[in-house]
C-alpha cells in the first residue's frame, strides 16, 4: 500500500511574526505564528514547517520561544530551522518542541553536521533543506537564502546528504520560488530518483492541478507551501478533497 502524500504548510518567521516575499526579497507581515499553526491543525496538515529566516543569534531565544507556542497548538510532527550550526542549536531546537530539525547552509558548509544530527536524534528527525537553480544545464545549491552558489550540484549533495545520514530532503526551486506558477516538476523528479528517502517539493504552488502535478509527474513525497495557505488562496480542506477526487492518495481531514 502507498503512503499517503503530505501537504505541509511553512511559517517563514523573523522570530515573532509569519513573514513572506519573493526569493527573500519584499517582505510583508503575514500573521500571527501561533494562529496560523492552529488553524493549518484544524484543516488537516499533515506536518507543518517553522523556518526562521533571520537565524542570528540574538533572535534565537525569541524563535525558540515561537516554537514552543506553535507546538502547543499542533498533533502533528513539527520541522523546525533556520540558524542550526551546531549539535546543540538543534538540542535547543527539539527541546521546544520540534520533531524534527532541517538545516541547509550550514550543512554545506559543514557536511558532518548531518552525521552528527541523525547519531543524535535517528535519520527520520534530519531534513536537508536544498535550494536549487537551473544554470547552464544542471541544478546548482544555492546558499544564504537562494542568494550565492555552492557551487554544488544539486543531485549529487542530495545523494551525500542521505549517505551522511539525513531521512527527508526539502526541495525548493529558487527559479519557483514565490511565483506561484508551479512546482518544477523535472528538478523534483531527478532529486526523487537519486535518493531513497521521502522529497518534500517546494517553491512555486498556486493551483489545486500544482499539487497534482508535482505528486504525478514530480513523484514527490510530499508538497509545500506558504503564502497561498496564509493568505486563503487555497484551504487545505479543499485541496486534499481536490486530490483524492483525482485518486492521488492522501488524508482526508475529520
Amino acid at each position: 500500500m502507498s503512503l499517503a502524500h503530505r501537504i505541509i504548510p511553512c511559517l517563514d518567521t523573523d522570530g515573532k511574526r509569519v513573514v513572506k516575499g519573493v526569493n527573500f526579497v519584499g517582505l510583508r507581515d503575514a500573521g500571527d505564528p501561533v494562529a496560523l499553526a492552529a488553524r493549518y491543525n484544524a484543516e488537516g496538515a499533515d506536518e507543518l514547517v517553522v523556518l526562521d529566516i533571520a537565524a542570528s543569534r540574538d533572535r534565537s531565544p525569541t524563535f525558540l520561544e515561537t516554537i514552543r507556542r506553535v507546538a502547543a497548538e499542533l498533533a502533528i510532527p513539527l520541522t523546525a530551522g533556520g540558524g542550526i550550526r551546531s549539535l546543540d542549536d538543534a538540542r535547543s531546537v527539539v527541546r521546544a518542541g520540534a520533531d524534527k530539525v532541517t538545516v541547509n547552509t550550514a550543512a554545506v558548509a559543514r557536511p558532518e553536521l548531518i552525521a552528527e544530527l541523525s547519531r543524535e536524534f535517528g535519520a527520520q528527525a534530519v531534513v536537508l533543506a536544498i535550494d536549487a537553480k537551473r544554470v547552464n544545464g544542471r541544478w546548482e545549491v544555492m546558499v544564504r537564502g537562494g542568494r550565492d552558489s555552492a557551487n554544488r550540484d544539486a543531485l549529487a549533495w542530495a545523494q551525500q546528504g542521505v549517505e551522511l545520514g539525513a531521512g527527508e530532503i526539502l526541495l525548493t526551486s529558487v527559479d519557483r520560488d514565490g511565483t506561484q506558477i508551479g512546482f518544477d516538476t523535472l528538478l523534483t523528479a531527478a532529486i526523487s530518483r537519486a535518493v531513497s528517502v521521502p522529497v518534500i517539493a517546494s517553491g512555486g504552488a498556486k493551483l489545486p492541478e500544482h499539487f497534482a502535478e508535482i505528486f504525478s509527474e514530480g513523484a514527490a513525497d510530499a508538497a509545500l507551501a506558504a503564502s497561498i495557505f496564509h493568505d486563503n488562496v487555497q484551504s487545505i480542506r479543499d485541496l486534499k478533497q481536490y486530490l483524492a477526487a483525482r485518486n492521488i492518495e492522501v488524508r482526508l481531514p475529520c
